[in-house]
């Protein structure tokens, strides 16, 4: 088939997904704007950017600090109005600031839970309250010591939530939940005070609604997706995060070897940065990916298994000290955690502005293997991203969910390109 062939064949297939996104959006009713394609990748479909028209906060103290912040908070005022915040991760980290210890508080005196209905927690998301959406599903049992509280309630310790809300209502405080799983809601009593929330009130309502409120297209499938205002978001400047020789010296200070390896590493493997020691081995890849290797018995007698939020916590610091250092404008969450035949193996991934970065080949941002309390393998990919200080317009959101037909996320992908640009990516979790 010849060039010209290929080229026309491109652009046919460009005109129909464009013209099948018009029709998607003149559907929902919001047609206002210019509408891009959307392609199907494999269990991705993909809202693409339009044209570029325009141009880490610290941790509390305590033994357990956050390894992630809500991608999505949302605060209603006592007369209903809302403020949310969500692709802008300076004023994310001062509204959580100011709000976190609101969770700490009612998750610490709260009393059993117990399941209500789905109209009565969308009636306290109408309440004055406060609410916290997580990228990715986080247990109790850790989010509690993120929050510097425990739960009395231990029958709920090891619900998985994405979604939390603390609602004041009159005399009475509740702090709600849904079990991410079984799509359950939950509710408990709880002593916490309306008085910080009233603090809140400086943030000047903005217009955010939750998909279900909007009656459009898709929302049955996304009910508390956030919509907000605002079709522009970041570009973003990719780059390697050092050569191999300062990432493996990282490294390997990290790993807690750095007094143990050979004196002199070597080539292995043509371009493969190798260290060994008597009982561990880590390379360092020319685009900056680290694997580590324990390759001794892991002592498992006399030695309690850790917890699930001290692996994570133990991970954290790994990849606040390793990539931490090097990720500019990034930010390094927990994802998930894996359990696969006695080994528990915690991810991390990269987020720039609330959008999560797409790796090349799909690798994580971080991922630590644990075998009892013993790290016996890890994966450390470096990289650097800033913003480049102009900006895509998007798709607005809106128009995105009556097109997906159910919740999306922003998105970069980084697959060696030093611009990325921003894209929307429908997801199911």
């Amino acid at each position: 088939m010849s060039r010209k062939t290929i080229e026309l064949a491109k652009t046919i297939l460009i005109l129909l997904l464009t013209i099948s996104g018009m029709f998607l959006a003149w559907q929902a009713g919001i047609f206002n704007g210019v509408v891009t394609a959307f392609p199907v990748i494999g269990n991705t479909l993909e809202l693409m950017r339009g044209p570029a028209t325009i141009s880490q906060a610290p941790p509390r103290g305590g033994a357990i600090q956050e390894a992630a912040r809500p991608v999505s908070i949302v605060i209603t005022n006592a007369d209903g109005e809302r403020f949310g915040v969500r692709h802008d991760t300076e004023l994310r980290n001062v509204v959580y600031d100011m709000s976190s210890s609101i969770f700490g508080e009612a998750l610490g005196f709260a009393g059993e839970h117990m399941q209500v209905t789905e109209d009565e927690w969308r009636q306290a998301l109408s309440e004055h309250s406060v609410f916290f959406e997580y990228i990715t599903p986080v247990s109790l049992s850790v989010l509690d010591g993120w929050f510097g509280a425990r739960m009395p309630d231990d029958a709920a310790y090891d619900i998985e939530i994405r979604r939390i809300l603390v609602s004041f209502s009159g005399e009475r405080s509740r702090i709600y939940f849904q079990d991410n799983y079984s799509g359950l809601y939950f509710a408990a009593d709880t002593a916490s005070a309306a008085g910080k929330a009233q603090d809140l009130e400086i943030f000047v309502p903005n217009g955010v609604e939750f998909a279900f409120e909007t009656g459009l297209r898709g929302s049955e499938n996304a009910p508390y997706f956030l919509i907000l205002q605002g079709d522009y978001h970041s570009d973003i400047q990719s780059a390697a995060a050092g050569n191999q020789h300062e990432l493996l010296e990282l490294a390997l200070n990290v790993f807690g070897h750095i007094h143990e390896a050979l004196p002199t590493p070597f080539i292995a493997d043509g371009d493969v940065l190798m260290s060994l020691g008597s009982n561990f081995n880590l390379r360092i890849e020319p685009d900056g990916r680290a694997v580590y290797r324990w390759t001794d018995e892991v002592a498992r007698e006399n030695i309690s298994a850790p917890s699930i939020a001290e692996m994570i916590e133990t991970a954290r610091v790994l990849a606040v000290d390793s990539i931490g250092q090097k990720q500019g404008e990034a930010e390094v969450m927990f994802e998930s955690i894996e359990y696969d035949e006695g080994l528990y193996t915690v991810i991390f991934g990269y987020y720039f502005a609330g959008g999560r970065i797409y790796l090349y080949d799909d690798r994580p941002a971080a991922r630590v293997t644990f075998d009892y309390g013993t790290i016996i393998e890890a994966e450390l990919n470096f990289r650097s991203f800033v913003s480049t200080g102009t900006r895509t317009r998007l798709v607005p959101q809106r128009q995105a969910l009556a097109a997906a037909g159910g919740e999306f996320i922003l998105s970069y992908f980084d697959t060696g390109s030093e611009i990325l640009y921003p894209s929307w990516v429908k997801v199911w979790f």
